[in-house]
């Protein structure tokens, strides 16, 4: 009896250990990968996220924690197109996993599989953080989501095949969810059309050319770098002849330029969450959008 008991403690022991192993272990670099992993994978998929949504994804720390998580991932999904560029070719160099370096299975960048913005003609230091791949922030598009989001569970199916119809039928039906939330979100956006915004940082093209935003003014001199005085006071002299709504930025931005010209302006800032995590409000991907375009249209009014 004492046998069968111990034969049977193995077995569910053997049992478990391979319920655990059929986990896959992901390393998402920004929230909404993470996000978009979960929707894609359920409860087959153990996610860590590198970023919150109150973090500049550009400089991030390649920390211990980090290193660790990458060691023991077997898929690490993130932006590209230089987004990263300061922190990921460390990381993963550091980490010393075969399976997740460049053109492996497990490396996916996201930005290969949209077509990117502001592909610059020429690339100069001075130009400030210009990405020569092109704008990298193609999260705030909704449809860049869905793009992603097929080759993404082709992905998981490649190196989980145990698990690749689940994969298939989970992309589909988040897909229909997907594009019927984009129907309905760009009929609730559509008096934004045409709305002339003041962007603190490049980071909305994507959004802008969703919802037919109209960026006239930039607050960073260049990309990257933080507004001084004089730049604010030409971007405030400019829109006398080129007004705008309202000023947008990312959460994680820093709000005193925004603040000093909504100060002289009168303009409304729009804080947006820019990705999962942002507020507390845009819990999911689905959320995220919704809370963006209520944001815009409170802008607006």
């Amino acid at each position: 009896m004492k046998k069968m008991l111990h034969i049977a403690t193995a077995l569910l022991l053997a049992l478990g250990a391979q319920v655990a192993q059929a986990d896959i272990k992901v390393l998402a670099c920004e929230p909404e990968w993470g996000a978009l992993v979960k929707e894609l994978a359920g409860d087959k998929a153990s996610v860590y996220v590198a970023t919150t949504g109150l973090q500049d994804p550009h400089h991030i720390q390649a920390r211990p924690s980090l290193v660790a998580a990458a060691r023991n991932t077997q898929l690490v999904v993130c932006t590209g197109a230089e987004l990263e560029g300061g922190w990921l070719p460390l990381l993963i160099r550091q980490s010393g996993n075969s399976a997740i370096q460049p053109g492996k299975p497990g490396n996916f960048e996201a930005a290969g599989y949209v077509r990117k913005l502001e592909v610059p003609e020429r690339l100069d230091r001075g130009d400030g953080d210009v990405h020569a791949a092109g704008n990298p922030h193609i999260q705030t598009d909704p449809r860049n989501i869905a793009l992603v989001a097929v080759p993404l569970a082709r992905r998981l199916a490649e190196l989980d095949p145990a698990n690749a119809a689940m994969y298939q039928a989970r992309s589909a039906e988040f897909l229909a969810r997907w594009n019927a939330a984009i129907q309905r979100w760009e009929k609730e956006a559509a008096l934004l059309r045409g709305t002339p915004v003041v962007v603190q940082h490049k980071a909305f093209p994507y959004l802008q050319q969703w919802l037919g935003l109209v960026e006239v003014a930039v607050l960073e001199p260049k990309p990257g770098i933080e507004p001084t005085s004089a730049h604010l006071s030409t971007v405030l002299a400019g829109l006398q002849a080129k007004p705008a709504k309202m000023i947008l930025r990312a959460a994680y931005n820093d709000a005193r330029g925004a603040d000093w010209l909504a100060e002289r302006t009168k303009l409304p800032i729009v804080v947006l969450p820019f990705t999962v995590g942002g507020n507390e409000q845009a819990k999911d991907l689905f959320s995220l959008f919704d809370d963006t375009v209520q944001r815009l249209l409170k802008g607006l009014r």
